[in-house]
């Protein structure tokens, strides 16, 4: 028999419930969250996390805006418990953050518990114990009633050491543990147990957790299960509906979203979603999922890099390049056409905001469902160039780079270098590579000639008279060419004045400039389109003058002619 073998496995049953209301439900507000990151989170780690790491990622969670944080398993942790003690000794814990614990339903276990919490303005204790077949039967050898019986016996201690401590606002939280493989009658069966011993009100709220501890179906399903476990609930109106799903199937996520259209007040999960196994829900997608549809997550996300750092630093987790929203490579496009249409629409965006003055226009932008600024990103980090890569990427890069807003036939001319080198090197092509290109390519070129003094005379038609100095310092004045030229234009004037000089067909197809804001010394960039005795060029050229910008683009295209024909040993020749 095959070691792979399906056959061990067993369909998950599906939920009967023909009248589900969930589908046609829209979430239209981010349900209460609660950070398990220093709890759940912490006991998935290979080497769990030092108290100074806990400080810090509690900070973050603060700092993000989370309302709820369950702070660890007190009773089952000396580290955990100084950890409490410290929120509450130091004062750590601000007036609209509440703590939560997490203890099994055992009583020296609770009584631990609210000796942690001694002092804790206000807090919640999340009570729990296993419910699931599986666990009752092969895990506990214990029947229905004996299952309900630990919760009935944890609820009343809970309650119990609570009164205790009168000068804390209390909330209590259940969970039947492995809820996803509990039958659905027994689940609400020893919820409400635990809710008669409790008797909250809708003025004094239980919280009532629902765990996909292991996810064993598809989304839709676990949306079914939540929606007939809220219907036939006993106190459905005084609890807060809570979801804390996990990835075994790769779905937690969608899992959660689905739990909140079925009735779901509150969702349990972690930054990246790092948790046992698979991990847990990922709070960041879930949230960063809303606010892509225009709704307020009640998170502030704004600074992704600085939240990837801390969790990273913290967990010793690394966080996927490709991962939502947070990865480094997750708003970048290298293939040529993504490309092309992000910087398209990025053009449009920026025209349409400068003639409308509409800063927060709809975001409509290919492949991009956010716009990256919105969390701290820059629109640099959107397109980088690769031997995947086209004209776009190249483009965009030198442009929000540098400054050089190339026109498409230079593009198309340039992009076909940088190609040539994504090939050679087999990897990305960074933005200064491609900007030394760039230079060693059209401004750096060898050159015979540069342009000395010029003067332009505008009658009737446009008249110049530059002189041409030898690049070659042998040469001296000997070989000093002085060129005169007239046309309808001062380019027009300067190649017919090259033309004549050298003897060459000098044909410019196309020219374009513009002024560079970028922090360069140079004001302004020329690039030109030629054909020279038949022959195609491209050139470019930077000049703290506009007009010399582009008589030097277009005497770098004589030079690299004159270059190709040994121009400077032929004039050293002539002239000796």
């Amino acid at each position: 028999m095959s070691r792979f073998d399906h056959t061990k496995y067993q369909p998950f049953a599906p939920i009967q419930l023909s009248d589900r209301q969930w589908p046609n439900q829209v979430i239209q507000t981010a349900p209460q969250w609660c950070s398990v990151d220093l709890r759940d989170g912490n006991q998935a780690l290979m080497e769990p996390m030092t108290v100074a790491q806990k400080q810090q990622l509690y900070k973050l969670l603060v700092k993000l805006g989370f309302k709820q944080i369950e702070v660890g398993f007190p009773s089952a942790s000396q580290p955990d418990f100084d950890f409490v003690r410290w929120l509450i000794e130091e004062n750590q814990i601000p007036d609209d953050v509440t703590i939560q614990v997490l203890t099994q339903a055992r009583e020296h276990l609770i009584e631990r518990t609210f000796e942690s919490l001694k002092g804790a303005k206000q807090a919640i204790v999340h009570v729990y114990n296993s419910t699931s077949t599986v666990q009752r039967e092969q895990v506990f050898g214990l029947d229905r009633q004996g299952i309900k019986d630990i919760a009935v016996n944890g609820a009343q201690l809970v309650k119990q050491y609570a009164a205790q401590y009168p000068e804390t606002d209390w909330t209590f939280q259940y969970s039947p543990e492995s809820f996803t493989g509990t039958e659905l009658d027994f689940a609400v069966e020893v919820v409400d147990a635990v809710l008669e011993v409790w008797q909250p009100s809708i003025d004094n709220k239980a919280i009532i957790n629902l765990p996909a501890t292991v996810e064993m179906a598809t989304p839709n399903v676990f949306a079914d299960q939540v929606e007939w476990f809220a219907r036939h609930v006993t106190y459905r109106q005084a609890i807060e509906l809570s979801v804390h799903t996990h990835n075994d199937r790769g779905c937690g996520v969608a899992a959660a979203e689905l739990a909140v259209m079925a009735g779901a007040d509150r969702v349990e999960g972690t930054l990246m979603g790092n948790g046992e196994r698979t991990g847990n829900m990922d709070v960041v997608t879930m949230a960063m999922n809303l606010y892509s549809q225009g709704i307020d997550p009640k998170l502030d996300l704004s600074e992704m890099d600085d939240i990837v750092a801390t969790v990273k630093a913290c967990t010793q987790l690394p966080v996927h390049p490709r991962h939502p929203y947070a990865g480094e490579l997750v708003f970048t496009a290298f293939s040529g056409s993504h490309q092309d249409a992000i910087k398209k629409c990025l053009d449009h965006r920026k025209k349409a905001s400068h003639e409308s003055r509409e800063e927060n226009a709809p975001w409509q932008v290919a492949y991009l469902p956010i716009d990256p600024k919105d969390l701290g990103r820059s629109y640099q980090e959107v397109i980088r160039v690769n031997s995947q890569s086209g004209k776009g990427g190249v483009a965009y890069t030198m442009s929000a780079e540098y400054g050089i807003e190339m026109p498409r036939w230079m593009q198309i001319e340039f992009s076909q270098h940088v190609q040539k080198m994504a090939e050679a090197q087999g990897g990305e092509v960074s933005s200064q590579h491609m900007l030394d290109l760039f230079k060693q390519t059209y401004l750096d070129r060898p050159a015979v000639y540069r342009l000395g003094a010029y003067n332009i005379e505008r009658t009737t038609s446009d008249q110049i008279h530059a002189q041409l100095q030898p690049i070659d310092e042998s040469l001296n004045n000997d070989g000093m060419m002085n060129i005169a030229g007239q046309g309808t234009g001062v380019v027009e004037a300067f190649v017919n004045g090259l033309s004549e000089g050298f003897n060459l067909d000098i044909k410019i197809h196309q020219y374009h400039e513009h002024a560079l804001d970028h922090g360069s010394d140079a004001e302004a960039i020329a690039y030109v389109q030629t054909k020279v005795d038949g022959q195609n060029y491209v050139a470019a050229a930077v000049h703290q003058d506009t007009v010399s910008a582009l008589l030097n683009a277009v005497l770098a295209t004589c030079n690299q002619v004159l270059a190709e024909r040994d121009y400077v040993s032929e004039t050293t020749m002539r002239t000796a």
